[in-house]
């Protein structure tokens, strides 16, 4: 079974920290420079919809979100 993964481009991060406040048990930012921090790559099924939503409010888009395929079985 395939889970929902992420990737997040620190150099694309501004640090506006709306995944932080969105998802705050998947991202963190960085207390040097404001980027975002990745905490969990493939975020639990609890943390997912707050994952999925903090990737669609990201303003620069350096997070990017990928969903399993459906097989249609």
């Amino acid at each position: 079974m395939r889970t929902t993964s992420l990737r997040i481009d620190r150099a694309r991060c501004i640090g506006a920290g709306m995944c932080a406040l969105t998802a705050p048990e998947v991202f963190d930012q960085d207390p040097d420079d404001g980027r975002v921090l990745l905490l969990h790559a493939e975020p639990p099924t609890v943390h997912r919809a707050a994952a999925q939503m903090a990737a669609g409010v990201r303003p620069s888009g350096a997070i990017t979100l990928h969903e399993p395929e459906s097989t249609g079985s």
